[in-house]
Formats: structure tokens, sequence, C-alpha cells
């Protein structure tokens, strides 16, 4: 049947329990049980989806997400798959166009109000809004309070929580301007849905979001300083361990702006400047103009805000009030996510505006005020605290979630002690829509769920835009990432233009070569050096699993020395933890807690790279989706073949070449494969380290040398070379000597020399540089004959070049990273320094 079909029976039951109180506005199904305007048009196409072909999209889509690594940073438990509904949220023309008047009015009055707060305050002097609503909120940023010159402009970007009451009425349920999250991940949304429902995408004819996008990289620019011709935008983040990581780098990389870190900038001569290598020593010219913030204002900077804090740049805010650079939004804008200044919101509209407010808000009840106070006492009366009450009390800068688990006596004992601190909101019977899901997945057919309308608004030149569209959140009590629904606004005609944006005026810019941090350097270096460890490992798991399965240890002491020399360079590389050997292999694939194996040097590589996001082709996810599900297929399945398994992990890593392939040759790339070949050359000498120092005799040393050509992807070239002919000292000279051959020390030597020279802060007779050519010419010295010769066998001088190049290796690895990612020392709060070192640096 019908998945609609059976969704709009099923609604149309008079007996339909809800989850929640009262009735609740359906999106899709009108009160007669037919299908609403917006969903009318795509009837033909929709109502042909059934609980099966639903259940392949969801499929598909969930591999698109993790393609993509698209991910949701859950604070209890950490990194989760981004959800997205294969039904969409679909609002006809007519719908928005009252909407988004609203949304723009609001916009407009938030900026007012921003601006009267942080000026002239008049709206305090006339009492229009409580004091105590405003100071005694945590956002009011008192640094940057002036009352001349203050910026009549302060908000640029906007976003706005609104749900639909019974009656199908919008309001809103909460304002985000501090750092507004959610418009990468409404692309994101749009993009995989466009692909996995192309027939009712084309049929829906709806508002393309790629334009809106346009408008937002012009505003940002237009936000710096009026004499700045060429400004310079950074999109600045938390880290890779924010909630929203993934929907920061992908506005970074839509707009072409870098991503960056607190650590990444640094205040210098009262400017904003991306921190260069080797600061103070070397001087900033890389200067920024624009900041869209995603880090909440307190955390900005340990000078005048929080102290300690390693998110933000010291000196921020000063610059701010000197006008030197342009925080999108200002520092400021936090104190309007206030819930306290809801029920004043209609008498600002009228006194900043001259207006009357367009969109109304969820009733509040504010208990600084004795009728608010009363009121929101009364209902902790109303019913059990194991029951919902008719009001959601909160604090004015905290969640209701934390406040749900106390007992009305407490609850109301905190209230008295401090009532302009809470309010009381009306516990409103949200808007639902079919979810499959979130619900219906394992029933098979899709159910009615609540849902969350986040908006978005954007300082067009003059005016505010709504995006034509936004991301509707599935409302659920579950720890998880949210499930989300794409938003499709209908167009009104065919004709009109995407956005109502006929043509964006491009922002006439220099071209310019961005410049990337030492930190966003030195994840690119970790990321080669990581790839080619995960690579390498994998390769030998493959290897020791053929030589296990293809040998018979009881018959074969070939067979059986070649394995356990393969199983030594493992354990070299990564201990031991298993006795039994199919548990220990599953072990160094799976084991992301196990230093040194597959799955923990792939988690350090994306740790790496989410921290270089914007710089990177989609492409790079991708191959992190291959290796997940291998991982995922040999973790979930005793039956499956371990050197399956890694032979497909092992086809995602080398994806990761192809992209990197296709990189800019700048200062990262440059970087990713130093670390590559850095590593390769340590991997190749620990390899030879533990299988080619001992002798055995020749068949065992043939066994042996055969698995470590293999393992060193080697063996064609070997076989092509000799003719088949095992000898160490032919295999040692293709490892170690052959400039010709990728995977020997030699070549990895020339291709580091190479990309060390590219770097900035290389001059040719640097220190890493000197360890370098010191490297090349213990290499070009070296006598084969006589390293191979074994004494009581073992081949103690192999064994002592091989251990004196992998430490020179590993001193070259750290001068590098001195050289070429170090940015100055590490920032101290005052307190932590003694009385004699404030004295000096005050002289």
């Amino acid at each position: 049947m019908s998945l609609l079909r059976d969704y709009a029976a099923a609604i149309s039951q008079p007996t339909l329990p809800l989850a929640g109180t009262g009735a609740r506005f359906d999106e899709v199904v009108g009160p007669d049980g037919g299908l609403r305007p917006a969903w009318k048009g795509m009837a033909a196409v929709a109502v042909e989806l059934t609980g099966i072909e639903i259940g392949r999209i969801d499929d598909e889509i969930a591999t698109l997400l993790a393609d993509d690594g698209a991910t949701y940073g859950n604070p209890e438990q950490g990194t989760q798959p981004w959800q997205l509904d294969p039904m969409p949220l679909v609002l006809d023309a007519a719908t928005w166009a009252r909407l988004e008047v609203g949304l723009a009015q609001r916009a407009e009055l938030l900026n007012a109000l921003l601006a009267d707060l942080y000026g002239e305050q008049r709206l305090l002097s006339e009492g229009i809004i409580p004091s105590a609503v405003v100071f005694g909120h945590s956002g009011y940023t008192r640094p940057i309070v002036r009352r001349r010159g203050h910026d009549p402009q302060p908000l640029i970007l906007a976003s706005t929580d609104l749900g639909r009451d019974a009656a199908g009425e919008w309001r809103v349920l909460t304002d985000r301007v501090q750092a507004p999250s959610g418009l990468g991940y409404a692309m994101e949304n749009r993009r995989i849905l466009s692909r996995v429902l192309p027939d009712l995408y084309e049929e829906a004819g709806l508002h393309r979001m790629e334009p809106y996008f346009s408008a937002v990289r012009s505003a940002l620019l237009q936000a710096a300083p009026a004499e700045i011709a060429d400004p310079r935008v950074v999109v600045l983040s938390p880290g890779t361990h924010s909630e929203t990581a993934y929907d920061q780098a992908f506005i970074a990389n839509i707009l072409g702006f870098p991503l960056v870190q607190g650590e990444d900038l640094v205040v210098h001569d009262g400017w904003v400047w991306i921190k260069p290598a080797g600061f103070p020593q070397h001087a900033p010219h890389e200067r920024v103009d624009v900041i869209l913030r995603r880090v909440d204002a307190e955390w900005c900077d340990p000078l005048e805000l929080r102290a300690g804090s390693r998110l933000g740049v010291a000196g921020l805010t000063e610059a701010v009030r000197r006008g030197r650079v342009r925080l999108v939004n200002g520092l400021g804008a936090g104190v309007l996510e206030n819930p306290g200044l809801i029920p004043f919101m209609p008498a600002v509209c009228e006194r900043l505006l001259g207006e009357q407010l367009r969109l109304p808000a969820v009733p509040t009840q504010w208990c600084g005020d004795d009728e608010g106070l009363a009121a929101v006492l009364a209902s902790l009366d109303q019913r059990p605290a194991t029951e919902a009450r008719a009001l959601i009390i909160r604090e004015i800068d905290g969640r209701a979630a934390d406040l749900s688990g106390l007992d009305p006596a407490e609850l109301r004992a905190r209230i008295l002690a401090a009532p302009h601190r809470f309010v009381g909101q009306e516990r409103l019977p949200l808007s639902q829509a079919p979810a499959w899901g979130s619900v219906g997945r394992t029933s098979g057919r899709a159910g009615p769920h609540p849902l969350v309308l986040r908006s978005f608004t954007v300082r067009d030149g003059a005016i505010y835009r709504p995006l034509v569209g936004g991301l509707a959140t599935l409302v659920d009590d579950r720890a998880a990432a949210p499930s989300t629904k794409d938003v499709w606004v209908l167009k009104n005609a065919p004709t009109d233009p995407d956005q109502g944006i006929v043509e964006v005026a491009p922002v006439p810019l220099t071209r310019a070569v961005p410049v990337l941090s030492p930190r966003a350097v030195e994840d690119m270096f970790w990321s080669g050096r990581y790839t080619e460890r995960a690579e390498d490992l994998v390769r030998l798991v493959i290897t020791a699993s053929a030589y296990a399965e293809q040998l018979d240890f009881s018959s074969s002491t070939q067979g059986g020395a070649a394995v356990r020399a393969l199983i030594g360079v493992l354990q070299r590389l990564c201990g031991t933890r298993y006795g039994d050997p199919d548990l220990e292999q599953r072990s160094l694939l799976l084991d992301a807690d196990r230093p040194g194996s597959a799955a923990h040097s792939l988690q350090r590589l994306r740790d790496a790279l989410e921290g270089v996001r914007d710089q990177l082709s989609v492409d790079t996810w991708r191959a992190f989706g291959s290796t997940d599900r291998a991982m995922r297929a040999l973790r979930t399945s005793r039956r499956t073949q371990i050197a399956e398994s890694a032979s497909r992990m092992l086809g995602g890593i080398l994806s990761l070449q192809g992209v990197t392939a296709n990189m800019i040759r700048d200062d990262g790339w440059h970087a990713i494969e130093a670390g590559r070949y850095l590593e390769r050359a340590l991997q190749v000498c620990t390899l030879l380290a533990s299988t080619t120092t001992a002798s055995h005799g020749i068949g065992v040393d043939r066994a042996v040398l055969g698995g470590v050509l293999m393992a060193a992807e080697s063996s064609v070239t070997h076989r092509r070379r000799y003719r088949g002919v095992l000898r160490t000292a032919d295999v040692l000279e293709l490892l170690l000597l052959d400039t010709g051959n990728p995977r020997s020390v030699a070549f990895a030597l020339d291709r580091l020399r190479f990309h060390l020279a590219a770097l900035a802060a290389s001059t040719g007779s640097t220190r890493p540089e000197r360890l370098l050519e010191h490297l090349e010419d213990a290499l070009e010295a070296v006598d084969l004959p006589a390293l191979t010769v074994p004494v009581d066998g073992r081949r103690p001088r192999l064994d002592e070049f091989l251990a004196e190049t992998r430490a020179q290796l590993h001193r070259l690895g750290d001068a590098i990273v001195h050289l070429h990612f170090a940015a100055g020392p590490e920032p101290q709060p005052l307190s932590s320094l003694s009385l004699i070192e404030v004295s000096g640096a005050d002289a």
C-alpha cells in the first residue's frame, strides 16, 4: 500500500493517539483527510512510494551521508551520524509568503534591539524592558557597551526556531543569533534528498538554495570596515569536537573562506592576523577583517571575557571596539536568545519600528513580573512532577531540560530566590509530519512526529532576506543526533527566481592566495603520516593472513617462520593483545583504542582532516565511508574473511591518495606528501628491521623475503628485475637504495626533500633540510654486501644501520614540526605567572 495513503488513513482515525497533549496540526493531511495543497501537486509521484521503496531510500540516504562525512557531535555520546528523514517538509508559496514577511521583520527588530541595548539603551531608560531581564542574562557582554559610536547594524545573520500551534499558526520558539548553526546541514539535506528522490524533486518545482549562499558570501564581504577594499573573511570554529563541526566546515567550504580556530589567530598592533609559523619571530602578514564566529562570546577573548579560554583570541574585544575587525554576529548578540525578552517584544516592535509584531511567540511569563511569577508558581501545583506541566519552566540563559527533573518544592525555592532569572513558557502542541526513520521504520509505515522549523535570515544590503526553506527537526528525547527533514518551499510560478534573488552583484576582489595557519598545515602533515601508517599496517595484515591461509604450520618450517616474522613486525608496531590469531588480526584492524592499529590510525587521520575539512574535497569522506563499511562488516560477522575486509579497507585508504593528487599545490598539499614519505621511510625500516636482520637459512629467508616484498608492494618489480631469485641483498637494494622504486627509502627521502623545499619556512639550510641531507648521504654510502653478512644467525650491521636510520627519521620529523608548525609559546593565564614575569611583561 502507498505509504502516504496509509499515513492519511491513520491520521484521519478519530481515535488515533498522539504524543504529547492537545490536537496537532498535520503538515501533510488536512482536516478532510486529503492531502494539503503543497502535496497535491506531487501526489502522482508521492503516493506511489511504498514502505519498501522508502526503506531502500532511507538506506541510500544513510550511505550518502556517511560518504559525505556528515556528523553531529553529541555531548554525551560523541560523534554521531547525521540523520535525515526521507520525507521532506513541504510548504506552498502562500504559506511561506506570510511567514517570510514575519521573519524579515523579526530580524530587523532584533537588529534594532541589539543596537539599542549596547548603545543608547532607550528601551531600558523608558522601562519598556526591565533592566533585570537584560543585565541578569549571561549573554549581555558589558565590555562592548558604547553610548557613542556603536555599530548601527550589529546583526548580519539570524536564525529563529518556529513551531505551529494547533490552528496551524507559526509561533517563535526561540531566536538563535549568537552563532547560528544549521545552514550547512540544511544544504547537505537538500543535496542528499535531490539525489535519492529525483522524480519527486523535479516534480515539486521548489526554490533552490544555492543563490542564498551567494547572498551570505556577499553580506560577509560587505560587513568589513568601509575603507577596506579587499576584505579577508574567516570562519572561527571551536574545533573538531564542537557539536556542529561538520556544519561549520561545510559553511567555510561552500563560501570559500578559511576555517580557523582561536590558536590560528593573533591580535598584533591592534589588528587581527592569521598567525604565521615561527611567531613572534616572524611577523604576521595576512590580516583578517571579518570573522564569522561559531564560538560563543564568553569564550572569544581570555583577556576580557572568560579567563583561560583556549577557543578565542586574546585582545579580540579591544580590536572589535576599535573597529579593526567585524564579528558576525557581534560579541553581545547572545542576549537576544533570552526568553525573558519574549513578553516585551510587541512593545519593543512598536517603539523601535513603529509596527505591530507580525510573528507572535509562544506565550511566555517572566517571573520578574508579579503576574508572571504567580502564573508560573501556580503551574507547579497543577500536575505531579512526573507529568507534563502546562508551562515549561526554564532559566533565562539555560535549557528547559536543566530543570525538568527537579522536585516542585525545590524548583519553587529556586524561582523565589531569583525570580528575574526564570520564565514559564506554554507547552505548544507542535505540528506533526510523517517520519520514517525515527518511528516508522520497524513497522514498515510512517508515523506522525512533532517538528520544529529553523529559519535563517541574512542582511542583504538594506534589507533582511530569509532563506526560502530551512531545517526541520523532529522533536525527540533520544540522546542521539537529531533526526531532520529537508524543507521544500514550492514556487508560485515556474519562472519565479530561486530565493527571490535575480542576481547577486559580485563584490570586486583581487586574486588572493589564502594563507594556511601552522595548525592547519600540521594537521595535513599528520594526515599524510596516518594515511601511510594505516595503509602499511593493513598490507601487513593482508600478507600475514594470506601466508597463514596458504602455508601449513605443522609441515612447513619455512612457511611458519615467514608468518612468525610478519607477525613480529605487527607486534613491533602494535604490541600483542590476543593469543588467538583470528582475534589478534581482527583487533589489529578494528580496535581504535590500540595504538598502531589500522582503526587507531584511521581515527587519528579522521581527526586531523576534520580540522581542515574546508580544504578538502567531499571525496575524502567517501574514502572513510568505504573503510567504515568494511570494518562494520568484519565487526558484525564472525564469518567475514579478514583478508577480504582488509582489502576493502585498503581500497578506501588508497582512494585518499587520488583525492590529494587533485589538490592545489600549496603548503597543505606539500605537508601531506612530506608526512606520507617520512612515514613510508619509517615503515620500510621497521619492516626490514623485523624481518631481515635475522638469518635462518636459505629456504626460510626466501619465504620471509617473499612476505616482505608483498607487504611492501614490490613483488612485481622484484620478480621482473631479479627473475624470481630471492636474495637478501637484492631485496635491500630494492627497498633501501632504488630511487626508481616508490616504495624505497631512497625514493621517499628524495620526495621528502622536494616537498620540504616547497614549504614557506625552508631556506635550504634549515635543520630539517640538514638532517635530511645527512640521511641521504648515509644511505648513498651504505655497503650492502657488508650489511648482509650474518654473525651467529644475525645481521648486526644491518640491524644497527636500520636502527640509526629510524632514529634519524624521528629526529627529522620532530625538526619539521618545530620549524614549520610551531606558532609561538602556549598561552598562559596571568595567574600562573610569577610576579617577576608579570612585571617583566609590563616593562
